[in-house]
């Protein structure tokens, strides 16, 4: 059950591993990165090695992934995608307004 459990969790590793690289979204592909570097922890765990566990969650899913995230601040990534999605949001919303108003002119 154990060996199973294992190979599934290598089997997350590689689609993991493949997603990142596919990723266009910058922000998916650090958290993409973290579930990598959980799943890795949660590995070492199984094969009783505590010690890198702690060390994988530690800096893997932790430190590293906090510098990701204040790097892609420092870049402004984020702030452009948060602008964006309410552009986005904003448009949507426009759209809903312009459709029902022409409707109702029709109805009169």
């Amino acid at each position: 059950m154990r060996d199973i459990i294992i190979f599934l969790l290598l089997i997350f590793l590689i689609v993991c591993a493949i997603a990142v690289s596919f990723s266009k979204n910058l922000l998916n592909s650090i958290i993409i990165f973290m579930s990598y570097s959980t799943v890795m922890a949660i590995i070492w765990v199984l094969l009783e090695s505590p010690d890198l566990a702690i060390t994988e969650a530690a800096v893997g899913a932790g430190i590293t992934s906090v510098l990701f995230f204040v790097s892609l601040r420092k870049i402004q990534v984020l702030d452009d995608m948060i602008k964006q999605d309410k552009i986005k949001a904003i448009m949507a919303e426009q759209s809903l307004n312009l459709e029902t108003e022409e409707k109702g002119g029709d109805n009169e």
